[in-house]
């Protein structure tokens, strides 16, 4: 999009979304005041259509699933969002009502979680449609819950169910049924624990985008420790349980959950426990963290067996 058509385009669907700090969207950079005792945490996230989101998924869950996927860094840090720059690299073939249903979608969740659109940028392409979202959030000078503070006999806990949104994927590619449509939305729409407060009772979190396993070996190198998975621990859901132990795997290292993995003290565990019942925010313990195999991941199978994998979890390269 360029000339009249890119900014019309921007004034009709996204100047509604500008917080203040945007400047309405009319000038060159948007304007942030210092927050005094805080640090100003930045993620971004890309989006690929056919990649983390399907052609004919609806317009309103792409935009839901683009914005919460930096939500849940955010939740992973111990950082409050504030705001957001949005990029589109839009494909001609996308209409009007198409973005009308995009934006839409983005209104509720700022809405919902309190985030207003700072400013982007907007371009065409003749490839597929690519989103990308830089978020800002502020958190106490010091408090931000890092990957690299594991400590040697951590409890490693998960949030959530884990395994819903790489099965949902499958679901709508019609290998497997979802007669309720609960894990096609898990797949479409992820749930950011924005609501848990971890600060002074975490060592570590990390949220979980590329698999369970994976991400469990990413807090491990890290942080310098081995980590200690247990399988008979890992939280199901029911939808999950139904389809039985020949999609386990596919739960250990399927994508996308975008549930946080905390590492925290067992003299923390009352304050964990009940953190998660003030939230409601249901929260699992799956494993420790072990001085022994530094970086590595070890999965121990109901038996307490070693358990080999065949992918510990997604790619890009």
């Amino acid at each position: 999009m360029t000339g009249a058509g890119e900014f019309d385009f921007i004034a009709r669907y996204f100047r509604p979304l500008a917080g203040r700090e945007a400047l309405d969207l009319r000038d060159d950079a948007a304007l942030i005041a210092p927050r005094p005792g805080h640090e100003l945490a930045i993620s971004t996230d890309t989006i690929v259509e056919n990649v983390h989101f399907l052609t004919d998924d609806p317009p309103a869950t792409i935009a839901q699933k683009l914005l919460r996927v930096n939500l849940s860094d955010c939740a992973a840090m111990g950082a409050v969002p504030f705001g957001y720059f949005l990029n589109i690299v839009r494909p001609r073939r996308l209409d009007d009502a198409w973005f009308e249903s995009f934006s839409a979608g983005l209104a509720a969740d700022q809405d919902l979680f309190d985030v207003r659109l700072l400013g982007g940028d907007t371009t065409s392409t003749q490839g597929p449609l690519v989103l990308s979202v830089t978020i800002l959030a502020w958190v106490a000078q010091g408090c931000a819950l890092r990957r690299d503070r594991v400590q040697s006999g951590d409890d490693i806990w998960v949030t959530g169910f884990i395994g819903d949104a790489a099965l949902g994927l499958r679901a709508l590619r019609g290998e497997i049924p979802d007669p309720d449509g609960y894990l096609t939305d898990r797949y479409r729409v992820p749930q950011p624990r924005m609501g848990l407060t971890l600060t002074g009772i975490a060592h570590a979190a990390m949220d979980v985008s590329d698999g369970l396993i994976q991400d469990c070996g990413h807090l491990a190198a890290e942080s310098g420790v081995g980590i200690v998975v247990e399988v008979g621990k890992i939280p199901l859901s029911p939808a999950a349980l139904i389809l039985g132990d020949e999609v386990l795997g596919e739960c250990l290292t399927g994508g996308d959950d975008y549930e946080l993995l905390v590492a925290c003290a067992p003299a923390c565990r009352i304050q964990l426990e009940r953190e998660s019942v003030r939230s409601g925010i249901k929260m699992t313990r799956i494993g420790h963290a072990t001085a022994e195999n530094p970086g590595g991941v070890t999965v121990l199978g109901r038996d307490g067996a070693p358990v080999g994998l065949s992918s510990r979890g997604w790619q890009h390269f």
